[in-house]
């Protein structure tokens, strides 16, 4: 009952967010517990009483969420494998996210909602990996527009026509995506667990996949399967406090059998 209750919890955040931008939801993997051995192996064969189940894990599932074209100039969404890595300016941490809903703050800096910095090719000659910067490169004339390219290079101009390439957005791909571990505000920890494909690369390269400009990646969860999934472990927790009912019924009947 304790793990069907577990389950239920991991069903309720998936559907609490079934809108949140990039989010993965998570499965609930069972396996039976260690049984009661009353007869060891011989000529009728061993006995044993299965003592329930226990929960072996809780996976996040990485499928492809939509995407749904929101025309913000800043929304990337990765349709295929690969994360965003962005890092804590103040601590220096690095996580990764699906959610590619950026904003370029005060300072030029692309970051996520939260001030985590897009990394990425962070100069004019795609050498240098950084904190990706959208500015005029030091140049007298002030920035008049940018975009992003679908392999995530970031194209400015300025006003005096000048035009360059100033830095190119990369992803980081895993062998094993399931070893992630979450972080809230749809960011990832465990990097090195989850098995790092390289390093940093561009769209289409080690295993990532493109990017779409101008879209979002919504949640992966299918509103139909998790109320499936929550009224079949419903239907398996009620069976289970009908069990240790019935039980108890049949141990009462045992002491009475005495008097």
């Amino acid at each position: 009952m304790e793990q069907f209750q577990q389950q239920m919890d991991v069903i309720g955040n998936n559907l609490a967010n079934v809108n949140t931008t990039g989010f993965k939801g998570a499965r609930v993997d069972f396996a039976d517990a260690l049984s009661q051995t009353l007869q060891g192996p011989g000529p009728g064969g061993s006995i044993q009483v299965g003592t329930g189940l226990s929960t072996s894990a809780i996976a996040n599932q990485f499928e492809q969420g939509a995407i749904t074209q929101t025309g913000g100039p800043n929304d990337l969404a990765i349709s295929g494998n690969g994360f965003f890595e962005v890092k804590d300016p103040v601590t220096g941490a690095t996580y990764v996210t699906r959610a590619g809903d950026f904003n370029v703050d005060t300072n030029g800096y692309l970051v996520t909602s939260t001030g985590m910095r897009v990394q990425g090719y962070s100069d004019t000659g795609l050498s240098t990996i950084g904190d990706i910067k959208i500015d005029n490169n030091g140049s007298t004339s002030p920035l008049a527009s940018y975009s992003f390219s679908p392999n995530g290079q970031i194209s400015v101009l300025l006003q005096d026509g000048t035009q360059m390439v100033r830095g190119q957005v990369l992803l980081q791909n895993f062998t094993s995506p399931t070893s992630l571990i979450k972080e809230g505000n749809n960011l990832y920890s465990g990097m090195s667990a989850a098995g790092p494909m390289g390093t940093l690369s561009a769209t289409g390269t080690n295993g990532n996949g493109t990017l779409v400009t101008r879209s979002l990646e919504m949640s992966n969860v299918d509103l139909a399967g998790e109320f499936s999934e929550m009224i079949t472990s419903q239907r398996a927790f009620q069976a289970s406090a009908r069990v240790i009912t019935t039980s108890d019924e049949i141990l009462q009947e045992l002491v009475n059998l005495k008097h």
